[in-house]
């Protein structure tokens, strides 16, 4: 049997706050597809998670321990980027050994139920190293950092060998080669310039009329562009997300929504995300000096991004109309967004309002939540609210 488990335990999740709250490192989007979804192309297998004994295990978390049973496994550190290189040099490891990088550290380690000594216990015999510049996401900001290069990699990955449909002659097109459409995906009187980077259309999407989109762009699977959307990249609406106004260099993990005018840059939304009409944020300061963040583990709770940084929004967020985000704003997960003049620079989880901040109501929060998951025809789980309990009591 092969496995593949992915772990955290070297990889210091809470740096990625607040998207590492509600899933596991592997779990983000970057590029097209998430993380455990280029290892589980590229190793042509599925996978699980190290079991942790907290909130989020689920029915993919995997116990090691000595009662593992026999096989072939493979231990991947959860944030790091696959790459063919990667994937050669894995594929070539024996048991025991522990492939490395110099700067990003550990990437993968390689073991039987021979090598296992205890729980989480694993002997390493022998350690390796790869020499190429792996990549990692570290903080929330590296995901738009990263995602030009990711878009890029996951285009090759996923159309490696097959045939786009037809890009229709409604539309002006540049470099027809470097866009791939999936069946079902509609395109209409649109710009597409892939001349920049590749342009991804996944199955069932809608590009609708008037759109001008430069790529790399990821728009997947049954996402929607509305019209007269200006898109730059490297930019990735996730499945079942809507875009529309101006977006550069952003990520949507999925089921989102920037459907009205408005900037949105350097940026990235967690999952079940809303904002407003007319919502804008800044990621530029009036001086061009470096943006500091909000992070819960660093020291005084500040950490540098760069000189461009936007919004970070977690799960199940939201903003009301022409709510103007600050420069670096980071936003917990299940915020209600409504306030006057730019926002404050950290709202916690569960706040409601921005000018005077109070708690959200937990069970008001639930059925909220449950009622903007209704208009993409799905529902608040128990899952769902067994984790969203846990972090409204302890973060």
């Amino acid at each position: 049997m092969q496995r593949v488990i992915f772990t955290e335990q070297y990889c210091q999740p809470e740096k990625l706050f607040p998207f590492s709250l509600t899933r596991r490192i592997q779990d983000i989007r970057i590029g097209i597809l998430t993380i455990r979804e280029k290892w589980e192309l590229m190793l042509k297998s599925g996978s699980f998670d190290q079991w942790n004994d907290d909130y989020k295990d689920n029915e993919k978390s995997f116990r090691i321990d000595t009662n593992i049973s026999p096989g072939n496994n493979w231990m991947i550190h959860s944030n790091v980027l696959p790459t063919k290189k990667i994937i050669r040099h894995i594929k070539k490891m024996r048991h025991g050994q522990f492939l490395t990088d110099q700067q990003s550290g550990g990437i993968a380690f390689r073991f039987s139920d021979k090598d296992v000594m205890g729980l989480h216990k694993i002997k390493v015999n022998e350690t390796t190293s790869v020499d190429e510049q792996v990549k990692t996401i570290q903080y929330p900001w590296d995901i738009f950092t990263l995602n030009d290069w990711a878009i890029r990699q996951d285009f090759e990955l996923i159309t490696s060998g097959r045939k786009s449909q037809p890009v229709s002659k409604t539309n002006t097109v540049i470099n027809r080669n470097n866009i791939f459409i999936e069946k079902g995906a509609t395109v209409q009187h649109s710009i597409l310039n892939a001349d920049t980077g590749p342009i991804y259309i996944g199955k069932n999407a809608v590009i609708m009329e008037g759109c001008v989109i430069r790529g790399p762009f990821a728009l997947c699977e049954g996402a929607v562009l509305k019209m007269g959307a200006r898109i730059y990249g490297a930019t990735t609406l996730g499945p079942y997300s809507v875009g529309g106004g101006e977006i550069k260099n952003s990520v949507l993990f999925g089921y989102s929504n920037k459907a009205h005018d408005g900037y949105l840059g350097d940026s990235v939304l967690g999952e079940w995300c809303n904002l407003g009409a007319g919502t804008s944020n800044s990621n530029l300061k009036n001086n061009v000096s470096i943006i500091q963040m909000y992070s819960p583990s660093e020291t005084g709770n500040q950490v540098a991004a760069g000189k461009k940084c936007g919004l970070i929004m977690g799960d199940y967020s939201r903003s009301a109309i022409n709510t103007s985000f600050n420069t670096g704003t980071v936003v917990g997960v299940g915020v209600n967004v409504f306030g006057k003049g730019l926002t404050p620079k950290f709202i916690p989880n569960f706040s409601w309002g921005t000018d005077s901040i109070d708690r959200y109501e937990f069970t008001r929060a639930m059925k909220d939540i449950d009622s903007w998951k209704q208009l993409k025809n799905h529902t608040i789980n128990e899952r769902e609210k067994h984790l969203l309990k846990y972090i409204y009591e302890n973060f």
